[in-house]
């Protein structure tokens, strides 16, 4: 299984291995070593058929499900050094037939110390552009790499921000979308 991911502030992909994904919403024991998180609110999608250099309008043909999710980084330098911690690929489940975007109204927010620090109902793009990043994305990931059943595609939806440091200790994470809670845990330091 591959996580591809397309940074918010250009059109190169590069993949996080398996390993750095947070499949159950276990806390988060911050490595010695490391002083500061960055991380980024994302939307994902799980490829449902193999493809290669797929075109635009068979897009839907190839994935079955989406979902938010946070990519947490560990510290400022390069993305490769950054984004291959252990457990930092939030990506939830279950997943959301992609349905649930057609009305452009479901909302996803992420807490953190319970107070919203994104939200797309403040987002400078609406629900739908966002499929259309997603699915802009999938094409171009597609051109670079072959993707597989399975292989989940990542568009960052803002440029990383700090999200905790160790002299301030624990802070809590909790995402939310179309109502409910996707994931929560605890970063401690």
């Amino acid at each position: 299984m591959n996580i591809i991911v397309r940074p918010s502030d250009h059109d190169l992909c590069y993949c996080r291995p398996d390993t750095t994904w947070e499949r159950e919403n276990r806390d988060y024991y911050c490595p010695d070593s490391l002083e500061t998180l960055e991380w980024t609110p994302v939307i994902f999608a799980r490829i449902s058929k193999a493809g290669k250099c797929i075109g635009n309008k068979f897009i839907g043909r190839y994935y079955d499900a989406i979902n938010f999710g946070a990519l947490i980084y560990t510290g400022t330098e390069e993305i490769a050094f950054t984004s291959c911690t252990d457990h930092t690929s939030i990506l939830p489940f279950p997943m959301y037939n992609p349905v649930v975007m057609e009305n452009g109204e479901n909302l996803y927010e992420v807490c953190k110390n319970n107070e919203v620090i994104f939200s797309t109902s403040n987002f400078q793009k609406n629900i739908n552009e966002i499929r259309q990043k997603l699915e802009e994305s999938i094409c171009l990931a597609s051109q670079l790499t072959s993707l597989r059943i399975g292989d989940f595609v990542v568009v960052e939806l803002a440029p990383r921000t700090q999200l905790a440091e160790r002299e301030n200790g624990e802070v809590s994470l909790s995402l939310r979308f179309c109502g409910n809670e996707i994931f929560s845990n605890r970063i401690i330091f």
